[in-house]
């Protein structure tokens, strides 16, 4: 039989038994132009596959207006050149610690829980995405007319962890037939029951994710399907970090052990991260804590770097070593050696930003319409998927001094009253620490950290989602006003913000050029910075923030340019009046 298949108990690829060694790297994480080395790091680890997520998010940004699906191709095809077959996992929800789980902030808002179910009006959504994305997949099967190194599609993403409605994924199993996929088709979860009850699907491989105890993680998944092919579809050999926690790693000696136990019974793998990239332009995502993912939001930072063994910066690991000496036993020869190292920065420089222009002209230049409202209105809204939202209003008056409260504020607020900032609010700190006396016009700045990608609470809405209380009356008569983060992907819109002089760290956009000399992959360091955005050349770097752990953005080597490169800042809070940018 010529083509990929499912065995009794193992893969096979045209007639032969094989053992699937994958590793995820997810191609809007990396750079295009970086594709090809990561891809060859891949192959020097010992791995025969690469898996990776699709975002419908980030192709689809409005209903039926598409952008760049094509990438999925050209990555699936760079796969193809390095010798790599390819697992492709198109949701519609990924996880992935990406922005509202791959799920659009458009799909989300107005369909809430019924999104990720049997839902007429969300599958309709779903059946327009995948008629245009499968055509990057389908014509890339392996065994097609044309070959291609597809091998399997996953059925939705780790589906026992939210739901149970076997409607639905049979719908999507249907979709992807109906389609054209014609690879085995799958299901991944985590080893408990209820999440294989409720994720796997009859007729379907099913999956297993985890990060140690294969044995028992296997034996959990045998209990559900005594036979076919055992594989860890997420081998969690890293983890991901937080903003305000501490950075998270994993023994080199003990996630490779993990890794042997894995292979020692026989299954597959795929390792998850084997290089994590980076949540470029704000696309990085948020957990809720506790322990059913119900509590304070916990956003994620920029570097997706997870501990992997290949790094953020595509460099190999005490872990890449200690799986390649793993690995090199399932191979069918010689490990290749790693490709060469990138280039990286000549000569470290730092340069000042000296045009400015405050938050309030930039949004008048690069905003959505002002809109007024009875009650302030969400995010979704206001069709704003990352970025701010300025919510202006009134406090009637005279009256005496009362507290101001934001009711179902997501996530943070910058407050200001009659043009003075008063203070910065959040979901857990909700009350101005000064009472508001009326008759006052308050503005509230509120900025999505991420929206939520796993759990109970995935999709939920951004912005102010209860109301604007003084003493125990509710504030009415809102205007508002969204700042989208694409709406600095122009680089000529973003240049005729007109400048106001120096910011002296105030909030706003700040403008400058830093000199580089042989450029190459670097380091962007933003001492004395509180929180915001960077663009150098016009591209997002994604999210900096003084709070940590995270110290510094990742600056892939074809962003950067002989000469001089433009930087924009987008400090959202304040800095050191002398704040200046470092790349090194």
């Amino acid at each position: 039989m010529d083509g990929f298949g499912v065995g009794e108990d193992e893969f096979e690829v045209d007639g032969r038994p094989v053992r699937l060694l994958s590793g995820a790297l997810h191609y809007f994480r990396v750079h295009e132009e970086q594709w090809g080395h990561r891809l060859a790091m891949l192959r020097a680890m010992g791995l025969n596959c690469v898996e990776t997520y699709v975002p419908w998010n980030l192709h689809e940004p409005r209903p039926g207006v598409f952008r760049d699906v094509a990438a999925l191709g050209r990555f699936l095809d760079a796969a193809h050149a390095a010798g790599l077959w390819a697992i492709v996992r198109p949701g519609p929800y990924i996880c992935a610690e990406w922005e509202n789980g791959g799920l659009p902030h458009w799909l989300t808002g107005p369909l809430g829980a019924r999104a990720r179910t049997r839902d007429g009006e969300y599958l309709a959504h779903v059946e327009r995405w995948f008629h245009r994305l499968l055509r990057e997949v389908v014509p890339r099967q392996h065994g097609g007319a044309d070959g291609g190194p597809v091998i399997m599609v996953q059925v939705e993403n780790e589906y026992g962890s939210y739901g149970s409605d076997q409607v639905y994924l049979r719908r999507l199993a249907d979709l992807l037939r109906g389609e054209g996929v014609r690879v085995p088709l799958f299901t991944s979860d985590g080893p408990e029951d209820h999440m294989l009850t409720g994720g796997s699907l009859p007729g379907v491989l099913a999956t297993a994710n985890f990060g140690s105890a294969a044995r028992s993680g296997f034996g959990t998944l045998r209990a559900h399907r005594p036979r076919g092919p055992l594989m860890c579809m997420e081998f969690w050999c890293g983890w991901f970090d937080h903003w305000g926690a501490d950075h998270v790693v994993r023994d080199a000696d003990d996630a490779a052990a993990a890794l042997r136990e894995i292979l020692e019974c026989g299954a597959s793998v795929n390792l998850y991260m084997a290089h994590g990239g980076t949540n470029f332009a704000g696309w990085a995502g948020a957990n809720r804590g506790g322990a059913l993912h119900d509590g304070p939001l916990e956003p994620d930072v920029t570097s997706y770097d997870y501990d992997a063994p290949i790094d953020e910066y595509g460099r190999p690991t005490a872990k890449f070593w200690r799986f390649r000496e793993v690995l090199a036993p399932y191979a069918s020869g010689p490990l290749p050696e790693p490709p060469p190292p990138l280039p990286v920065l000549g000569s470290p420089t730092t340069a000042a930003l000296p045009e400015w222009a405050p938050l309030g002209t930039v949004l008048e230049c690069l905003g959505t319409p002002e809109s007024e409202h009875a009650v302030p209105p969400t995010f979704e809204e206001l069709d704003v998927d990352r970025g701010l939202v300025r919510y202006a209003l009134t406090v009637p008056g005279p009256r005496g001094p009362y507290p101001l409260r934001v009711r179902g504020l997501r996530d943070l607020a910058v407050v200001y009253v009659d043009g003075e900032r008063a203070g910065v609010l959040t979901e857990d700190e909700p009350v101005l620490e000064s009472p508001v006396a009326g008759h006052a016009r308050v503005e509230l700045w509120v900025e999505s950290l991420g929206r939520v990608n796993y759990g109970p609470r995935s999709g939920e809405s951004k912005g102010i989602c209860g109301g604007v209380l003084h003493e125990r009356q509710y504030l009415h008569g809102v205007r508002a006003r969204g700042l989208r983060l694409d709406a600095f992907d122009v680089a000529s819109a973003v240049r005729q913000v007109p400048v106001a002089g120096a910011g002296e760290g105030r909030p706003g956009l700040y403008r400058g050029t830093v000199e580089v000399a042989g450029p190459g992959d670097a380091t962007l360091a933003l001492p004395g910075w509180t929180r915001g955005f960077v663009w150098v050349n016009g591209f997002n770097l994604g999210r900096y923030w003084s709070r940590g752990p995270q110290r510094s953005l990742y600056v892939p080597g074809p962003v950067l340019r002989e000469g001089g490169n433009e930087v924009w800042v987008l400090e959202l809070e304040g800095a050191a009046p002398e704040a200046a940018v470092t790349l090194s």
